[in-house]
């Protein structure tokens, strides 16, 4: 009631670390950002200066001047540039607390990649410590994005969650709230988007940046080209590479699941990889579950299909599958007295 009358509230957070966005959670508040993880970084007399984190940064790729850099501090699932990274997580937690009035100093649980190393879980540790965290506790990525996407993680079965992400794509086998098998693939969103812009260079002899590249993905991305589908077609913006003029063509949702193949062919087979490691208990549980995918790279038009088809098991896209993990995150958070046996705690 005390925190009703003067309006306290919680502002434990969950955080989902990813290499291309990072979405915050406020216990009993939901889901309160999502931004890019990007900084854009100013240098001075030798001196570098935080110009802007998150969207503002973003904007900022592929169009700084010399003195100016537009950064993912995070490459391929893992920290690529610690100072940087710190100084994200910093402006994200501290963005969410300008924004509330503070009855403590909050917990915190982030999601880490399952391969993160210990330097990399301590590092980010004390970012969040340093940003006011009274408790810092890291969670799995691949083990949110099974709760997230509502999975019975405590079960005495197996489930399978395949998260595809920015840098990475996290294949893992869960049973009695433990991961049985785990592999982090280095394909995800962004080698799709290089694929992208490798083909078009090849194909087109045309220049185009990775915002463009990832846009295209977006809007008429395609694993594979299914029988009698519309092959429909997308114009595009570039710098020849003939004459170095900017210029202009048409492609064909046909073109980018070509320009996909590779890394789509790369993260079906580590799942089919996954089910030939594990025990045959496991894989006739999730022959009756079935596959599940999550993260952003799971709205990839036909990937389920593709998945089922080198796997031979039934492939289902999770509800709001950007969200699973930051949601799996939440949840661990909201009963972290119950989540022991999942959560990470550094000392």
């Amino acid at each position: 009631m005390f925190e009703r009358m003067f309006g306290f509230f919680s502002t434990d957070m969950a955080i989902d670390l990813g290499t291309a966005n990072t979405l915050v959670y406020i216990e009993n508040k939901g889901v309160v950002l999502n931004e890019p993880s990007v900084v854009a970084l100013s240098t001075v007399n030798g001196r570098h200066n935080v110009l802007a984190v998150g969207n503002e940064a973003k904007q900022m790729l592929g169009k700084t001047p010399e003195h100016i850099r537009a950064i993912r501090p995070l490459r391929d699932g893992v920290i690529a540039d610690f100072a940087v990274a710190e100084e994200m997580i910093k402006y994200f937690i501290k963005k969410i607390h300008n924004n509330r009035f503070l009855s403590a100093s909050p917990r915190i649980v982030i999601c880490v990649p399952y391969g993160a190393t210990a330097v990399e879980r301590r590092a980010i540790q004390e970012s969040a410590e340093e940003a006011g965290a009274r408790e810092v506790y890291l969670i799995e990525e691949p083990m949110a994005a099974a709760i997230g996407a509502g999975l019975p993680i405590t079960e005495a079965r197996g489930s399978i969650v395949v998260d595809i992400g920015g840098g990475t794509t996290e294949v893992a086998v869960i049973s009695l709230g433990g991961i049985v098998y785990a592999k982090s693939i280095r394909a995800g969103g962004d080698r799709m988007d290089e694929d992208i812009v490798t083909y078009i260079r090849k194909n087109f002899n045309l220049l185009i940046g990775e915002s463009t590249a990832e846009k295209i993905k977006k809007e008429i991305g395609s694993a594979v080209m299914l029988q009698n589908s519309k092959d429909i077609t997308m114009t595009i913006k570039g710098r020849s590479l003939i004459d170095g003029n900017p210029k202009e063509i048409e492609i064909t949702q046909r073109h980018v699941s070509e320009a996909l193949m590779d890394a789509v062919s790369i993260i079906a087979e580590g799942v089919k990889d996954a089910l030939e490691q594990i025990p045959p208990e496991l894989v006739a549980d999730i022959i009756d579950s079935g596959i599940t995918l999550t993260g952003g790279g799971a709205l990839l038009a036909n990937l389920d299909a593709v998945v089922s088809h080198i796997t031979g098991v039934f492939v289902k896209v999770a509800e709001n599958p950007l969200n699973c993990v930051v949601l799996g995150t939440g949840q661990a958070l909201e009963e972290i007295s119950k989540s022991d046996s999942i959560l990470l705690k550094i000392y």
